[in-house]
């Protein structure tokens, strides 16, 4: 046996024999990519402190990862199809790790952001390799299962993210939650030499790198306005960028309809399986990154847990999504897709209305049962969607199948954060501002203290500092009056700062209350919409679940790539 598989799977007699090892492969480059982002935001205040990171410089460290990661999917997953998916993985392993290494050496705030813009551009190699080398490598028959591990494993690295980056955090430096990537990396290159077999779109005419750039453009553009703008403000480069997405957006749409080989055919946007499915997984991620972006910090912040024991009560949301994966598995085939899909956005919905009874005397006991219905939730709905999206892509176009289903994933991730987030701080803001109006605090306090949940306790912090100063200096000295008076104003700075703790602490809960009305308003609308736009019986469950791929179904696209 040959140490390095070169046989594809479509000249093989039968099903590739170690395809669920490849299968692991696959969810391991899956995994590192997903907590790149999730790990993150438990290693932000480290960097801060030790970068000197402004509030801007902290976003774009985020951020930086998202755009070009979001943006090119779509054009390298048709270069992916056209050339080598394994390739393509391979290649996004190898750039992935070397922007991890990059960014654990650098000592500034733009060599960091420059190191997470690399690592998006490897993960949008990534991302879609691994949905088109999964459909591309199992047998019809078994896809959907393979897609419902694939899918679980996304949901345990949304939370595997804080676990492993806070118990790095405990002994190490920030720079420890990029080299953890290396190793992974590494490990999966090899696994997908040893056991991920090559594949490549049999039939598959010239790229349309005219429709791919102006992809990158509308959806690159995109996403940038939606991180510049709720963050730093409408100014003119977030109007500039919204204007260059929906022009670009537009040319798009009209070069693909009136290209005969489209790199993306956005005419399947008028199935309504298919359009039903990407609505549901932008909806859905929208929710989900947005919930999971304010629970840590409350967790955090309010609660009082430090990077490691915020991931661990994160697992209950971990658990549950394999959970519900599992039942998907066994219901869908059953009942159907547009039930299991619809039940799993209700759940996410009333997941989110659960969370808007947290109030300042919430404990972790009052988010257990919200995280476990938003993990159900996530595990019924997002397989079907993904299995779905891909089925309706013919063999050559796998890759970008998957990075349709992947790009609805991170657009929809992106508005959850910018969204809901300008919610959160503006909801946050205010409450504190109604909180803190009685308290007597040093001039511009309030100000900074409302720029988030963790300037406000470090506001109260430095208050409390300075009563303690003046007390200490009160006891020294040996003027009677002098002592009287420090000691005065030490008390009042002291109750100073145990009422901007109380008002901080109240007022980012109540903002997390307010914050998941917004959320579930939105998901609840969306559950409506996905649920008149879903078939009531899927085109699938009425295909024959023997073949390799779908071929019929597409046999006039594949008979115009031929003559092409």
């Amino acid at each position: 046996m040959r140490l390095v598989i070169n046989e594809p799977v479509a000249t093989m007699d039968r099903p590739y024999a170690r395809r669920w090892w490849a299968l692991l492969v696959l969810c391991l480059s899956l995994l590192i990519i997903v907590m790149a982002n999730t790990a993150l935001t438990v290693a932000a205040p480290d960097m801060t402190q030790d970068l000197g990171l402004s509030s801007a410089d902290l976003q774009w460290v985020i951020d930086g990862y998202t755009v070009p990661y979001a943006a090119l999917m779509l054009l390298l997953g048709a270069i992916g199809d056209k050339y080598s998916r394994r390739g393509a993985l391979i290649l996004g392993l190898v750039v992935f790790g070397a922007g991890a290494v990059t960014g654990s050496l650098v000592s500034s705030s733009t060599g960091v952001i420059a190191a997470r813009a690399v690592m998006g551009v490897g993960a949008a190699m990534i991302m879609p390799a691994t949905l088109s080398l999964l459909a591309a490598t199992f047998p019809r028959a078994e896809r959907a299962k393979a897609i419902v591990l694939w899918t679980a494993t996304a949901g345990l690295a949304i939370a595997a993210g804080p676990l492993v980056a806070g118990a790095l955090l405990r002994d190490h430096g920030w720079a420890s939650t990029f080299l953890i990537n290396v190793p992974v990396a590494a490990v999966a290159i090899v696994g997908a030499l040893v056991l991920v077999p090559p594949s490549k779109a049999g039939h598959h005419s010239r790229i349309d790198y005219v429709g791919g750039l102006l992809s990158v453009v509308w959806v690159g553009a995109l996403v940038y306005m939606i991180i510049e703008g709720p963050h730093f403000g409408w100014g003119a480069k977030a109007v500039t960028a919204a204007v260059v997405a929906g022009v670009a957006l537009v040319a798009f749409v009209l070069w693909e309809l009136r290209h005969p080989r489209p790199v993306l055919d956005v005419r399947r946007f008028a199935d309504r399986r298919f359009a039903g499915s990407n609505l549901a997984v932008a909806l859905f991620f929208l929710a989900v990154f947005g919930a999971f972006y304010y629970l840590t910090q409350h967790l955090q912040f309010v609660l009082g847990y430090d990077a490691w024991e915020t991931g661990v009560r994160m697992l209950p949301l971990a658990g549950a999504v394999f959970v519900g994966s599992a039942l998907t598995g066994y219901l869908t085939p059953r009942i159907g897709m547009k039930i299991t899909v619809t039940a799993g956005m209700v759940g996410g919905t009333a997941a989110l209305a659960l969370l808007t009874r947290v109030d300042a005397a919430s404990g972790y006991g009052d988010f257990v049962l919200p995280l476990v219905i938003l993990g159900l939730a996530i595990g019924l709905a997002l397989s079907p969607c993904t299995d779905a999206i891909m089925g309706a892509f013919p063999e050559s176009e796998l890759g970008v199948g998957g990075a349709v289903n992947d790009t609805s994933l991170e657009l929809g991730g992106s508005l959850g954060i910018a969204i809901l987030g300008s919610v959160l701080a503006g909801s946050y803001s205010s409450h504190l501002s109604d909180a803190a109006s009685g308290t007597k605090l040093p001039g511009g306090a309030l100000s900074t203290a409302q720029d988030s949940v963790g300037a406000g306790y470090a506001v109260a912090q430095r208050i409390g500092a300075q009563a303690h100063k003046l007390a200490e200096q009160a006891a020294g000295t040996t003027d009677p009056q002098q002592a009287a008076r420090l000691k005065e104003q030490a008390t009042q700075l002291a109750s100073g700062a145990r009422q901007m703790t109380d008002a901080v602490g109240s007022s980012f809960a109540d903002a997390v209350a307010h914050t998941s009305v917004v959320g579930a308003v939105i998901l609840g609308v969306g559950t409506v919409l996905v649920a008149v736009l879903l078939p009531r019986k899927s085109r699938a469950a009425a295909e024959p679940e023997g073949g390799q791929d779908e071929e019929p179904e597409h046999a006039g696209e594949e008979l115009a790539d031929q003559k092409g």
